[in-house]
């Protein structure tokens, strides 16, 4: 029987898990519940595990021998969403909702496990199953690092479904796949002063305003323009009434890119453009400037190990263009090599065509078999290649 095979068995529990996950979702770094519901599943399936970072989980299914040690992951949060569907399963914890797919991640695991589990007397090595907590906010990977969960691994394997790929087809090609995004917060500092009376103070508003124009240079003037980057300005708050000068401004943003080298030189172009324009306009700027989550890089070998394992499952390898969202899951394979696969989950008929994080998101539920054979067929195939 194949891992397919095998897999179709378990099918509609990996189903139910995925709707009961759905339905209490938690916030990052408070995803208690969602991890006593994953504990339940493992020991149902008696497979051991420990706690790490507070509300991660590492599990381990020992094969025959301790030759190599393959790892699994999947993350756990969910978003402060308010939930727009009107299904059986919808959201019951207000203003929280699974809109990245974190439930599908879980349950696809989790179905793995049983199907590992079932196979495990024939695995040349060990499969160990990371539940990570807060991706959202970027932390729980490494968290989860810090707690050992890569310790003796030698390589890694996880998955995303993703809105812009329909289902049954899946996305493991090699190099980078998702940008860095990193955090970026200029503050002005001007003097207030009358509306009517401009010339007596320095306008934060104007500043502001300039520092965000200018900062689009970066991308349009000072890097190649063959190099895929982003420089966003999400927030401006300046002012308070429609007739004082505005004495101070606060600009948050991101920036994103596939060069470790640009990316380092980010938190330099961004002091000299803001304090530059702020100094133009007799102001001052300061720059604080947060790294994130690092650029997701898929190795060449265990790329082509992935498209071999998809041809096993009778799933339909693709090609896509990089995406500029990150996903700390760059964290692990700064560590050891891996790829992070990309599960499609779009299916218009099924009303399955929103993008993540919108509160009408929901998939295909024909992909979470996939997933589930996706997982266990490379650890397979990793442990015993």
């Amino acid at each position: 029987m194949t891992i397919r095979e095998m897999t179709k068995k378990y099918t509609q529990n990996i189903i139910d898990l995925r709707r009961k996950f759905h339905q209490y979702p938690e916030a990052s770094l408070n995803e208690y519940n969602t991890s006593k519901m994953i504990k339940d599943e493992l020991d149902r399936l008696g497979i051991p595990y420990k706690t790490a970072a507070n509300t991660g989980i590492i599990a381990e299914i020992k094969g025959k021998s301790s030759n190599k040690t393959v790892a699994l992951r999947a993350d756990i949060d969910a978003l402060s969403v308010t939930e727009l569907n009107e299904c059986e399963f919808k959201s019951k914890n207000d203003g929280f909702m699974h809109a990245c797919g974190h439930d599908c991640h879980i349950s696809m695991l989790l179905g793995a496990a049983m199907v590992l589990n079932d196979i495990k007397d024939t695995l040349n090595g060990t499969v160990r199953l990371i539940f990570q907590p807060a991706e959202e906010v970027a932390e729980g990977a490494k968290m989860m690092i810090e707690a050992g969960a890569l310790e003796g691994v030698d390589g890694i394997f996880g998955m995303h479904v993703w809105s812009d790929i329909e289902c049954g087809s899946v996305c493991v090609q090699e190099g980078p796949l998702m940008a860095s995004s990193d955090l970026f917060t200029i503050k002005v500092k001007g003097k207030g002063g009358h509306g009517s009376a401009p010339h007596q103070g320095v306008d934060a508003v104007l500043t502001s305003s300039a520092i965000v124009m200018n900062l689009q240079t970066i991308v349009s003037r000072e890097l190649n323009p063959l190099q895929p980057t982003v420089v966003s300005v999400g927030s401006l708050n300046a002012g308070s009434r429609f007739n004082v000068i505005a004495s101070e401004g606060v600009l948050t943003g991101t920036t994103r890119c596939f060069d470790a080298d640009i990316r380092n030189k980010f938190p330099e172009m961004l002091e000299r453009i803001a304090k530059d324009t702020a100094s133009t306009f007799r102001a001052e700027a300061e720059v604080e400037y947060s790294y994130g989550t690092p650029i997701v890089i898929n190795n060449a070998q265990y790329s082509k190990l992935a498209e071999g394992s998809l041809e096993k499952i009778g799933a339909k390898s693709i090609v896509i263009e990089k995406i500029m969202g990150g996903e700390d899951f760059a964290e692990y394979l700064n560590k050891v090599p891996g790829v992070l696969a990309l599960v499609g989950v779009r299916n218009k008929s099924k009303n399955a065509c929103y993008p993540q994080h919108h509160p009408h998101y929901t998939v295909d539920e024909e992909a979470l078999e996939i997933g589930s054979a996706l997982y266990a067929q490379y650890a397979e195939d990793f442990l015993n290649k």
